[in-house]
């Protein structure tokens, strides 16, 4: 046996044996793929596994992530801080092998992958990112980012709709350091693909743009070596290679067959597929000495190249001393001491009415000059959203280094492309489109969170105040929808000055996602003379105004909906009925102060309590209480101007003073 052949079944072998240990997993994907994930590893991927995070190591992703096991063998083959133990702990509680590659979990996985299609386009983020950058920052002589984003992709993939998303623009902006290895196994959980999936893939991408090599024999290692090699001289256009492979390869009654992609294979099973693999060792968790000994040369390997890139890095320095420190703060997500300076006085003229989706525009325009950074665009919205950079170019196949980002209309792919983007490392990214869309990128979003990436997502016409469009374009469900991922913080400014301090949180944030949400039509800009500071924003929520310090009732709003709250608190007030109005934009953000100072705000003493949203009402009883009234939209919209809406919905002054007086019983 060539010492190629048992690394491969070192593969087979290791993944087999997690899976029997846990009786939990995925064998068959990991046991058809190990050929061509050894090929990519041992003969191509620029990696350090004592340097995890070397900026200009290529990146590898495994978008069918249920092949975990695959992915943590060649992880704690290769020398990465991965223990065996680890291994013997797959899919337990406290341990470094989830069931799914988790990023920030695993030393060395670039990207939590699971639902199919997530890693393909974050894959496709990252090459932007790495084609930006070196665009950017590459000079005559000193290629100092220069890597190909790689990645193993499944028959499943390639039916989720994302992916043909990302694969579109990725060949329209002809990333041509992508390289994707396509495990083509005929196989899925109900059967074979047939049943629902006979289309040409190849030709498909071919369409895209992508240059297509194969099918290959997936087993094959010179094979699959040739694809890379021809795909690495390709530089123009994405590479797809067909690997043609079956599923479960080495188990003798399993491979090829669906019984092997979801469930362990059995004890007898396991004993026969060593047979089958000619594999000398009864005992589970056996390494080979010589297999170990080769995969291990990825130490010293990594480390020269590491070196070499390093000695060319220092001589950059010294050379484009500017362009070092520049790109040295960007790898760092450091930002100017002074990015946000006048975003407090930009909105001041008190009788100034302007949409905070214009008001956004604005500040993006007033910080994009200082951070260098930040860049970003929409799904075909721009124009609408008020998010182009004014005076830059757009990213393009022939503008690498544009700072306007088109995603077309593809908003699911927008928000994993955007995930890839901050994984990278280098950039801080915006995407936007209108509210109500974002239930067609919720799997990005929830990803975002999932793996701490501070990526800024900006939704604008947030209500019904979108008016004529009609309720197919009005949210309703999409903030309370937002407010249950756990760990994206949305802000729904209720002004101008709101909006500033809402992109200074976002900014800021760059280990969790933001959502910022704004309107479509004009709001007064809030007189802070006579109100709170709209620094108070970074709380979450605030005493924005009141008539006495202890008031009878509370009036609560968000957004649009806050001047809602200040014209019935000061109706309310000329009754004799002291008044306190609490802005709170992000729920998330108040609920992290300490309870001391939300009590200061929402005094558990004060039952009187409503809520203002044009939105369900699902959610505001934790901040209405059982004795409060919240004032929302529990059903879908309707087709009329703003202003009619608001009053047939009742988000009105009178109906708020009337639920008002019916609380305190006046």
């Amino acid at each position: 046996m060539s010492v190629d052949e048992l690394c491969i079944n070192t593969l087979r072998i290791l993944s087999m044996d997690a899976i029997q240990k846990a009786n939990s997993g995925h064998p068959g994907a990991p046991m058809g793929m190990a050929a061509m994930a050894y090929t990519l590893w041992d003969k191509f991927l620029k990696h350090n596994p004592k340097d995890p995070i070397w900026i200009n190591r290529d990146r590898f992703i495994l978008s069918p992530g249920h092949a975990s096991t695959l992915l943590y063998s060649l992880l704690h083959l290769t020398g990465y801080d991965l223990p065996l133990n680890e291994l013997k702990n797959f899919r337990q509680w406290g341990s470094k092998t989830p069931g799914h590659p988790e990023f920030g979990i695993t030393p060395g996985v670039e990207a939590t992958t699971g639902p199919l299609g997530q890693g393909f386009c974050n894959g496709i983020g990252m090459a932007i990112t790495e084609k930006w950058l070196a665009e950017r920052y590459n000079r005559p002589g000193y290629n100092i980012i220069d890597h190909y984003t790689y990645a193993i992709v499944s028959d499943g993939d390639m039916m989720e709709g994302i992916t043909s998303e990302a694969a579109s623009l990725a060949g329209t902006l002809q990333l041509g350091k992508v390289i994707y290895l396509y495990d083509d196994n005929d196989i899925s959980i109900e059967g074979s693909t047939d049943i629902t999936f006979k289309e040409d893939v190849g030709l498909r991408f071919k369409a895209y743009g992508w240059q297509v090599i194969g099918p290959v024999d997936g087993n094959d290692a010179d094979a699959i070596s040739d694809a890379i090699k021809k795909s690495k001289d390709e530089t123009r256009f994405p590479s797809l290679i067909i690997c043609k492979t079956i599923i479960g390869c080495g188990s003798p009654n399993k491979q090829g067959k669906c019984s092997a992609h979801g469930e362990p294979l059995g004890l007898d099973e396991v004993v026969l597929s060593r047979a089958e693999l000619n594999w000398q060792c009864s005992e589970p968790f056996k390494i080979p000495d010589d297999s170990l000994s080769h995969f291990r040369k990825a130490i010293e390997k990594g480390k020269t190249e590491q070196d070499n890139w390093q000695k060319l890095f220092d001589s950059y320095r010294n050379s484009y001393p500017d362009e070092y420190k520049q790109l040295i703060q960007d790898l760092n997500g450091e930002l100017p001491v002074n990015w946000g300076e006048g975003l407090d006085t930009l909105f001041t003229s008190a009788d100034l009415k302007l949409a905070t989706r214009e008001a956004s525009g604005q500040v993006i325009n007033m910080i994009a000059p200082r951070i260098h950074s930040l860049i970003g665009g929409s799904a075909d919205l721009a124009p609408s959203t008020k998010t182009t950079i004014k005076g830059a170019e757009s990213f393009s196949a022939d503008c690498p280094g544009g700072r306007n980002f088109h995603f077309g209309i593809r908003e699911h792919a927008m928000g994993a492309i955007a995930n890839g983007m901050t994984l990278h490392g280098g950039i801080i990214p915006f995407v936007s489109t209108f509210l109500v869309f974002y239930d067609y990128m919720r799997a990005s979003v929830r990803l975002s969170a999932f793996m701490q990436q501070g990526v800024i997502y900006v939704y604008t016409h947030d209500s019904i105040g979108v008016g004529e469009d009609g309720p197919t374009h009005q949210p309703i469900e999409q903030l309370a929808g937002l407010r249950t991922v756990p760990g994206l913080v949305t802000i729904r400014p209720a002004d101008a000055t709101e909006t500033t301090e809402a992109w200074r949180i976002a900014v800021n944030s760059r280990n969790k996602p933001t959502a910022l949400v704004f309107t479509r039509q004009k709001l007064p800009v809030i007189d802070r003379e006579t109100t709170a500071p709209a620094y108070n924003v970074k709380y979450g929520g605030y005493i924005l105004w009141q008539s006495s310090n202890i008031p009878d009732i509370i009036l609560i709003g968000t957004g649009s909906e806050v001047h809602i709250a200040l014209e019935s608190a000061k109706l309310l007030y000329r009754q004799g009925i002291a008044t306190r109005v609490v802005s709170l934009p992000s729920w998330e953000l108040f609920e992290a102060q300490t309870e001391e100072y939300r009590e200061s705000v929402l005094p558990r003493n004060i039952k009187a309590r409503i809520s203002i949203e044009a939105g369900v009402t699902f959610g505001w009883e934790r901040y209405v209480g059982t004795e409060g009234v919240a004032i929302g939209i529990d059903r879908f919209g309707a087709s009329a101007p703003f202003n009619v809406l608001l009053q047939q919905f009742g988000l009105t002054s009178d109906r708020v003073v009337a639920e008002a007086l019916k609380i305190l019983n006046r």
